[in-house]
């Protein structure tokens, strides 16, 4: 082989490489800033009505459960950058995450795209981490399971402090 062809193959070779390496660092770019169109906070899904004062089925042919006697009302992030924001509390399940379709939309290194999700089961808010890398929290307390959420408790995703109210 002569020289000349080597060092061509040479060349090629190390142009290919650093391509790999620019489309690596363009990626990462990407899944690490916040997308342009997404909003902080998105309206939660109602059940619509059916003009006799009750509910329409959800999609999977269940009937929407409706909202505790407990007197909860909203979830409110009291620390993190989003802090104030106040989610009205339905029957629809809260998102939490770094996706554009959360229902809050967290702009943290430290939560996952789709990271946890709040749902009203039986009268009571259950919090449910979907496979973090860095976990949900309530108190102190890293969550294995689905798990109550109480008035008063604080919910810690990522950077991001949130808790049940009246």
């Amino acid at each position: 082989m002569s020289d000349l062809l080597l060092t061509l193959v040479r060349l090629g070779f190390l142009a290919l490489i650093w391509s790999l390496v620019l489309v690596a660092v363009i990626a990462l770019r990407r899944d690490l800033r916040a997308p342009r169109d997404a909003r902080p906070l998105v309206a939660v899904a109602v059940p619509r009505s059916r003009g006799d004062g009750r509910t329409a089925p959800t999609t999977r042919g269940e009937k929407a459960s409706r909202a505790p006697k407990s007197g909860v009302r909203t979830l409110v992030v009291v620390e993190g950058p989003l802090a104030g924001t106040v989610i009205p509390l339905g029957s629809a399940d809260i998102t939490l995450g770094r996706a554009p379709d959360s229902t809050l939309v967290l702009d943290d290194d430290y939560a996952s795209s789709a990271h946890a999700r709040v749902r009203l089961t039986s009268g009571s808010w259950i919090v449910e981490d979907l496979g973090s890398t860095n976990g949900t929290w309530i108190d102190r307390t890293r969550l294995t399971g689905p798990t109550p959420l109480r008035v008063g408790h604080q919910l810690k995703v990522g950077r991001t402090v949130l808790e049940l109210r009246r």
